[in-house]
């Protein structure tokens, strides 16, 4: 394999607390070493990178993406959804089960995980909880755990049964993995295309309360207490895509009495609100919905105070005719694998002063270690040499046109990002240059 030398770059490695100049060697695969400037220069490679005025970073780790392969390969495939993700600085992601047939058979999955659906990144897959993600009957956890399942969860879904979702977590603790819940309560949500309130009044359309998050995240809390005392277990709540001050102030307060609660938010909650649908935007459409200025903002205080673990993009491919739809037809998701990096640093560190390493942290080092990829979200000797180069600075308006993505249902076409990805690296080999 390669022997590449990346020069002159800052690198900002979180997990080891690291933030300086630094020179990296990369060897078969993984980070060789890391030292200061001039102490490779009699070293031999096969190429060298100039990282001048850029930063070097452990490589982005997106723990939730929708890859529609197998089944929906018109909206998204393995290899496209991947070679977006390297183009937005991922080195790994993690895709959910609700593709064609359901991810929840080890067959399936072995399937999806097979090089020969040509990733462009690691690939690791977190199956359904419950077969067919119908919340009635537990998958096989200890043989998907066997097949490198990463956690369970019918994403798209809530385990709403509380006796399926506190046998999923028992079932779970017992292997070492999370079970990731998507908070909502269909008996509040029913019907409802976008969130509750001023703009959904004058639109007309049927508003999803932000208590219905929440119920889901508090009945979750106690099943958790209710296990650690019973079973003298621990089990790892993860909520997905955190979209209200309500169910953020429940992890908060969970998380302050010693529970295993983890929490992500995706971009699109901190960057907009509802009123971004304007004249029924369709590409504004997704669950849980945008929400209001009020929660956005208890969005972007969870992240500053540490109360959010990670940031995870909830990629969610659409062909162009399923979205040009009456906004009631439309189906919910958007793209964001390649709009996560600029948004966070435009967002978190330029108009909210979070430094880089805490971002790196939330989109590399804190998802890594969430679903335990002990050799990710690091530039420690010895493990994986997965990358991302990019300059800090350029400001430049994402295109949905020129996506990478198969789909182009984002709504940020036009918005601003900052940083611009230069190359991004995977087991040794540069996947993405710009």
């Amino acid at each position: 394999m390669s022997t590449i030398l990346i020069r002159n770059g800052h690198t900002i490695d979180p997990a080891n607390g690291l933030d300086a100049p630094r020179d990296l060697l990369l060897r078969d695969g993984l980070i060789a070493a890391i030292d200061r400037p001039v102490a490779f220069d009699s070293v031999e490679v096969e190429e060298t990178i100039d990282a001048a005025s850029h930063i070097v970073a452990p490589g982005l780790i997106d723990i939730h993406v929708h890859l529609r392969e197998p089944g929906q390969t018109w909206k998204e495939t393995i290899a496209t959804g991947t070679r977006a993700a390297v183009a937005g600085g991922f080195t790994t992601v993690v895709a959910m089960p609700n593709t064609v047939p359901v991810n929840d058979s080890v067959a399936t999955q072995d399937w999806m995980l097979d090089a020969a659906r040509n990733p462009f990144t690691r690939l690791f897959a977190m199956p359904a909880a419950t077969v067919g993600s119908m919340g009635e009957h537990l998958t096989d956890f200890e043989a998907l755990a066997k097949a490198r399942a990463v956690g369970f969860t019918d994403d798209g879904k809530p385990i709403l049964r509380d006796a399926v979702m506190r046998a999923a977590l028992v079932a779970a603790a017992r292997l070492g993995l999370p079970v990731s819940q998507h908070a909502e309560d269909p008996t509040m949500s029913n019907g409802a295309i976008m969130n509750a309130g001023p703009v959904s009044f004058r639109l007309g359309l049927r508003g999803y309360p932000a208590e219905a998050e929440a119920r889901i995240v508090n009945r979750d809390i106690a099943l958790l207490r209710e296990i650690e005392l019973d079973e003298k277990l621990r089990p790892h709540l993860h909520v997905q895509h955190v979209s209200t001050a309500l169910a953020l102030q429940a992890i908060r307060e969970a998380k302050a009495q010693g529970l295993h609660v983890t929490c992500e938010v995706a971009p699109h909650h901190f960057a907009l609100t509802d009123e971004a649908i304007g004249d029924y935007n369709t590409n504004c459409k997704m669950n849980p919905p945008l929400r209001s200025e009020a929660d956005r903002q208890a969005v972007l205080a969870a992240l500053l105070d540490g109360t959010v673990d990670c940031i995870a993009t909830d990629h969610a491919p659409h062909a162009r005719h399923e979205k040009e739809v009456e906004f009631e037809r439309a189906p919910n998701g958007i793209t964001g694998i390649e709009t996560s990096l600029g948004l966070s640093l435009r967002i978190l560190h330029r108009e909210n002063g979070m430094t880089i390493s805490r971002v790196m942290a939330l989109m590399s080092t804190s998802p890594a270690k969430l679903v335990k990829l002990t050799n990710a979200g690091s530039l420690a000797p010895g493990k994986w040499a997965d990358l991302v180069i990019f300059d800090p600075t350029p400001e430049w308006p994402f295109d949905s046109s020129a996506a990478l993505s198969k789909s182009k249902n984002s709504p940020f076409d036009g918005a601003t990002m900052l940083g611009k990805v230069r190359a991004t690296i995977v087991a040794g080999k540069v996947r993405f240059r710009s």
